[in-house]
Parts: structure tokens; C-alpha cells; sequence
């Protein structure tokens, strides 16, 4: 196992005592965690950001116990990259993994042929797992992980319990057993693998060592594809979507794909509600073991919802623009939540942007440990934020260099302040958005306004180069007229 030293000379005396103390005394001034991860929510998939046909109440009751914030972003747009900067604090370039893995072939129908980047979360790197466990804490990793192959699973980065997570995105077999998950055995045939995975994590907290703080990091499948109902809740939504909708589902284009324009679809709301039910188990069983007040509570998204691909998608991430896969911010706006006791106010929100590599340096904050900024190095904590304070401005970056299902062609964005620019390498173009004006991105003012637009290619391209970010390269063996894959040239190195 990896460990990480404990040199911060300001906390010295406190480290000291923390080694040494009693489990008694540690278990005195524990603060534990539960960090909930949703597989393709998009930021509208919740009541709480205005959702009408799916139904959260738990979700929502969590919000109006915490803070919510309106503008909680991943890393990425898709699940890998995202993941991996919640894991180390780094953002998806700066580890190399900036795909979801394995990602798509380059095609010889692609002008353009996207770089290689890693297959799987470098053991070097350090954790919030593993520094948290280094610091005393019981981790336990249920779901989804979609790091790496056996040797990098998430008992290799910092988790004590693994429950679920290999290397594939999407839940094998399917959600209902027999599935194949080579890290989870069905107890029972027709187990739902929410359930299961929501029945671990009750355990988990049931039989830890009291004496210890806990990472509990439940990262559902759900709701990614396939999209299997779930059959609790699957008649209601097909009486509520009946009731309220006539005709065909409307649709809009987005580029060189389609996007769904109407949360409609009964399957997928099920599975949302399958989420809901399993968050409201495990805040229940919280309060019943009484350690609501001593345990910080994340919810969180690792990119949109699925509502554009060269079909309509499942999912719609209205009033925001397209969705997985894509810059545009129905595709990295996530539903965000944080109730930290002591710290947030109930029904607090935040309206100023955040990125998922806060997450890291924002916990050890409330753990009362040292930080780490030449590990988390991308993230800042949020504490003032959870206390209320907006002010001050962020500039984020995105790069996404490759092609992807959802009818995404390789580029990457900024966001400086209100201001938001994404590159199109792939159309050789770029748009330019003021989201405090117009947050669904209708309104292109890259011909009204060259100099912002200039001076925002400009920033996007200097921090590229300072993070030595690949780009994509022309396809010497471009050719539209291919057959789909006849030929498969390799990725750029």
C-alpha cells in the first residue's frame, strides 16, 4: 500500500497527537464522510434543479438540509476523466486520462485522429483514499470504478472494501442478476444491483470499527445505459409520462447528432429513483446510528445526462445545452450538493462555479487535516464557499481532444468568469457564451464579440501548452468514403 507523508510543520503537534492518541480520542473528534456518485445525471435530472417528471424527494430533502450549488462542474464529459480528478485533485490532463476508458478507435472517416491517453489511474498517483486512510479513516468503495483493470482496482489506490468496481463503465449483465461483475456475486437471482450495492453500504456503516472515521464512496452504475427499468417504481412513470404527454418525444439538432428535448422517458426516470431510494436508506441509517452530525454528505454527477447522440438519448439536460460527451454545459454541469454539519446552513445555495477536483482538498478541510496542494493541485477548498461566501472568480478548462459516441468531435473550452468560449478542432470553428445572460448557450457571440473571443482562444491555448495537454493531429488516412471500420488507423501518440 502507498502512504503519504505527514510533513506540514504548522500541523506537526496536531499530526503528532493524531498518531498517537487513543482510538477514543480520534473517534471524539472524527468527522466521517459519504460521497454519493451518480453515473450520467444530468444537472436538471433532480427536483431540486426543477425537475417535474423525475421524482427525488430524498435527493431534495438532502439539498434543503445542506448547500446546493448551481453551478457544480465536472472535470470531464464524460465518466473517466472525472472520476479520476475526484480521486487525486488533478484535473483529467494532468493525469493523462482525458477519454473515458478505453475510448473510441480513431476511424478513417475522422478527419482528424484523437490522442492516446492513459488506460487506467497510475498507482503512483496518491488518493483521497489513501490519504485518508493514512490519517486513520475505514474506506469503503462500492459501484462503479472504471480505473483500471485487476492491479488497479480500488484496493489498490486507497480503499479497504471493493465492492463492484473492475474496470468496465457500464454495470455487466446488465442491473438485474445473474450479471457478470467480477467483483460482486449476485446473493439471489433477479437482485437489483442498486439494492445490493445500497445493502453493502448499510452494512459497511454497521459494522465498522466505531472507533475510526469512514469514507463511505457509493458510485452508482445507475443511470447509465443499459436502460433497464426498475421495476418498483417503472408503472408509476409509465402512468405519469402517459398522463402528461401526448405525441412523439420533440427533439432538436446538435451538430451532427439529435437531442431529446422532453424528460419523458419512464425507464430512465425509474432508474433515478432508484438512486433516490437508496440515498434515503443510507441518510436514514445515518440518523439511526446518530452519526448524521458527524457526517459530511456529497452528491454528485461524473458528467450530463445522455441526451444527444445520432438518435435522441434517454435523458434530456434542458434548460441546459446538449449533454454527455459534450462541452456545452448540459454535458459537465452536475447536480451538486454538500451538507457538512456545523459548516453549511440548511438550504443554503451557492451560485459560484466549482470543479470536482475541490472535492479532495475541500474534505481534508473539513477533516481537519493538513492539505496537500501539490497533490490536489487543480482543486481549492470550498470551505468559504460552504460558509456562504461567493465572492471572487474561477477560470476552468476543459479538453476533450477526442470523438466520442454522442456525436461529440474533438475540442476543448474555458470558462472565465461568466464568460465561456469552446473550441471545435474538428469543424474548425469556436463559439463564444455569456452564461450569466444565457446559461442554455442560444445565443453564439463569437462575431459580436472578437476581442473576448480572442483573448479567451488565447488563455485555452496557453494553459494547454503549460499543461502540455495532447491535441488532436490530421488523419494522413482520411477518408469519408470508408467503410465504418474498415480501417482504424492508430491513435496519435
Amino acid at each position: 500500500m502507498k502512504t503519504t507523508k505527514l510533513c506540514v510543520p504548522l500541523c506537526l503537534c496536531a499530526l503528532c497527537v493524531f498518531i498517537t492518541a487513543t482510538p477514543a480520542l480520534i473517534a471524539i473528534k472524527q468527522t466521517n464522510f459519504i460521497f454519493f456518485l451518480v453515473d450520467d445525471m444530468g444537472w436538471a435530472d433532480i427536483g431540486a434543479n426543477g425537475s417535474t417528471f423525475h421524482e427525488t424527494p430524498n435527493i431534495d430533502r438532502l439539498a434543503k438540509s445542506g448547500m446546493r450549488f448551481t453551478q457544480g462542474y465536472a472535470a470531464g464529459s464524460v465518466c473517466s476523466p472525472t472520476r479520476a480528478s475526484i480521486m487525486t485533485g488533478k484535473h483529467p490532463v494532468r493525469v493523462d486520462i482525458t477519454d473515458w476508458i478505453p475510448g473510441q478507435p480513431n476511424r478513417a472517416t475522422n478527419p482528424l485522429l484523437h490522442p492516446e491517453d492513459r488506460s487506467h489511474l497510475p498507482l503512483e498517483e496518491v488518493t483521497l483514499a489513501e490519504v485518508l486512510k493514512d490519517h486513520g479513516y475505514q474506506t469503503f468503495f462500492g459501484g462503479k470504478w472504471h480505473l483500471g483493470d485487476k492491479g488497479q482496482w480500488p484496493t489498490d489506490q486507497g480503499f479497504d472494501i471493493n465492492i463492484g468496481g473492475h474496470d468496465r463503465g457500464s454495470p455487466p449483465g446488465g442491473y438485474y442478476s445473474p450479471w457478470s461483475n467480477p467483483a460482486l456475486k449476485a446473493k439471489r437471482p433477479g437482485e437489483y444491483l442498486t439494492e445490493r450495492l445500497t445493502e453493502e453500504s448499510v452494512k459497511f456503516l454497521e459494522e465498522r470499527d466505531k472507533t475510526r472515521p469512514f469514507l463511505l464512496y457509493l458510485s452508482y452504475y445507475n443511470i447509465h445505459t443499459p436502460i433497464q427499468a426498475y421495476k418498483k417504481h417503472i408503472d408509476h412513470y409509465k402512468a405519469k409520462a402517459a398522463k402528461a404527454f401526448e405525441g412523439k418525444t420533440p427533439t432538436e439538432p446538435e451538430h451532427d447528432g439529435i437531442n431529446r428535448t422532453r424528460q419523458d422517458n419512464p425507464a430512465l426516470a425509474s432508474m433515478v429513483a432508484a438512486v433516490d431510494d437508496s440515498v434515503g436508506l443510507l441518510l436514514a441509517k445515518l440518523t439511526e446510528l446518530k452519526l448524521d452530525e458527524s457526517t459530511v454528505v456529497i452528491f454528485f454527477s461524473d458528467n450530463g445526462g445522455l441526451s444527444t447522440l445520432s438518435r435522441p438519448g434517454p435523458g434530456c439536460n434542458l434548460p441546459l445545452r446538449a449533454g454527455k460527451g459534450w462541452l456545452y454545459e448540459g454535458g459537465v454541469r452536475e447536480p451538486t450538493i454538500i451538507r457538512a454539519p456545523g459548516v453549511t446552513q440548511p438550504g443554503s445555495v451557492s451560485h459560484k462555479p466549482m470543479v470536482s477536483m475541490d472535492f479532495f482538498p475541500t474534505m481534508l478541510d473539513l477533516a481537519s487535516l493538513p492539505l496537500q496542494p501539490k497533490r490536489h493541485i487543480d482543486g481549492q477548498s470550498l470551505i468559504p464557499q460552504l460558509k456562504g461566501n461567493d465572492s471572487g472568480m474561477r477560470t476552468f478548462y476543459w479538453h476533450y481532444p477526442h470523438y466520442h459516441g454522442s456525436a461529440w468531435k474533438p475540442g476543448a473550452s474555458i470558462r472565465d468568469g461568466d464568460w465561456k468560449l469552446i473550441e471545435f478542432y474538428h469543424y474548425k470553428n469556436f463559439e463564444l457564451y455569456n452564461l450569466a445572460d444565457d446559461p442554455g448557450e442560444r445565443q453564439n457571440l463569437a462575431k459580436a464579440k472578437p476581442t473576448k473571443a480572442k483573448l479567451l482562444r488565447a488563455k485555452l491555448l496557453a494553459w494547454q501548452k503549460q499543461m502540455r495537454a495532447k491535441m488532436p493531429v490530421p488523419n494522413p488516412d482520411y477518408d469519408p468514403n470508408a467503410k465504418p471500420g474498415k480501417r482504424k488507423p492508430k491513435k496519435n501518440q
